[in-house]
């Protein structure tokens, strides 16, 4: 019956720890007792040969006396005999000390042997698992040669004339150099194509949860307002025009149908599993289908995608296209009130005009203060020097 893989490593396993701690103690354990029993083995040596060099030295002695020489000799003979037997038994330990001493260097060069088989076999097995991933890296690079072969030649004639450009880049460049005329009143024919396409679009109904308002909204100005293109923001100016239409209106109605309102967000917004919210990254650029806010939340399509859907109101900020035009007349700005301790502070606030650097521009052509369209709100205020009567200084 063959063994598993996992049998045979348990196995291996198992023989080498039994080796680690059981052969190698008893090993060193039988090593030290040999050196002990060397060791007491020369000592009776020592103390044989010591006690029957006595007896002899006693046996010589009784051969002087004349009644005990016989005794005498006995004893001799006696030591002599013992002497024998212990050079035999020397010599026989000499020779089995001799072949065992053989034995054992056998089996160190035995052993050293297998160390360094082992130690090669595993050496040959690392560098066959590497030359086996350099034969498929190998592999892979000639493969990756034979794609680019083919692809190269190809891209290399899409760079061939760097001054080459594509036809509806040149389309675009030629209705850029044609300027923008002034519509001067919304034709009816407009105006009916406007209110039909505004009537097209039934979006579907807002979030019934107010919309979230970003923690980081306050770093930045509120770019879209509440209502971005209504007529009531200007109902004032419109007044002033005796038909009840002025020229911004009238200007704008004819903007509405060429472009729409578009928006560009400054944070990333994520739908989820909610199919009416709309999902974009920072910098995206959304076009607005209905112009009024509900409850935070406005109604634009992504200009990239072509999604369409809800989203926070605080997740973006007027989009400042550089080829509009600005057809709106400059709007009086009320400049703020003068300083606590200025004396004048009695005199009438007059509006001034706005400089073009503190006012920008919306892509109607509206003209809104630097706080609504990402300027500085702080742009037109003027410090003044206070002066205070302030006696708690020291004498000096």
């Amino acid at each position: 019956m063959s063994r598993t893989p996992e049998d045979v490593n348990k196995l291996t396993e198992s023989t080498y720890k039994n080796v680690m701690e059981q052969f190698n103690p008893s090993l060193r354990n039988l090593v030290n007792l040999g050196k002990s029993y060397d060791k007491a083995v020369t000592a009776m040596t020592f103390a044989g040969k010591a006690y029957f060099d006595a007896l002899a030295k006693i046996g010589e002695n009784a051969a002087i006396s004349p009644v005990s020489r016989e005794m005498g000799v006995v004893l001799m003979e006696i030591s002599e005999v013992h002497k024998k037997v212990q050079l035999e038994l020397e010599e026989s330990c000499m020779e089995t000390i001799s072949s065992r001493q053989t034995d054992i260097q056998r089996f160190i060069a035995e052993g050293f042997k297998e160390a360094l088989l082992e130690e090669k076999r595993r050496f040959c097995f690392l560098v066959d698992k590497h030359c086996a991933f350099t034969y498929q890296l190998t592999a892979f690079h000639d493969k990756t040669k034979e794609m680019l072969t083919v692809k190269l030649p190809s891209w290399q004639d899409k760079c061939t004339d760097a001054t080459r450009v594509p036809d509806t880049v040149i389309s675009m460049i030629e209705g850029l150099r044609t300027p923008m005329s002034v519509i001067p009143e919304s034709s009816p024919t407009l105006k009916h194509s406007d209110r039909t396409n505004s009537g097209s679009i039934v979006p579907p109904p807002a979030p019934s949860l107010k919309a979230h308002t970003s923690p980081l909204a306050s770093m930045f100005s509120q770019d879209v307002p509440k209502n971005p293109i209504s007529s009531e923001q200007y109902s004032d100016q419109d007044s002033l025009d005796g038909n009840g239409l002025s020229r911004s209106t009238s200007v704008s109605s004819g903007m509405d149908v060429v472009k729409k309102t578009r928006v560009q967000t400054i944070f990333p917004h994520t739908a989820g599993n909610n199919e009416t919210l709309l999902s974009f990254d920072d910098g995206d650029i959304i076009t607005l289908l209905i112009q009024e806010e509900r409850d935070g939340w406005l109604y634009g399509e992504l200009e990239h995608t072509g999604q369409r859907g809800w989203f926070p109101s605080s997740y973006c900020q007027a989009y400042n296209d550089p080829y509009d035009i600005n057809l709106y007349e400059e709007e009086p700005v009320l400049l703020p009130p003068p300083d606590y301790n200025d004396s004048s502070r009695d005199r009438p606030i007059k509006p001034s005009t706005p400089s073009p650097q503190n006012t920008a521009s919306l892509p109607n052509g509206h003209s809104v203060p630097p706080f609504l369209g990402g300027g500085n709100p702080f742009a037109t205020v003027k410090l003044r020097p206070t002066m205070t009567n302030d006696r708690s200084a020291p004498n000096i």
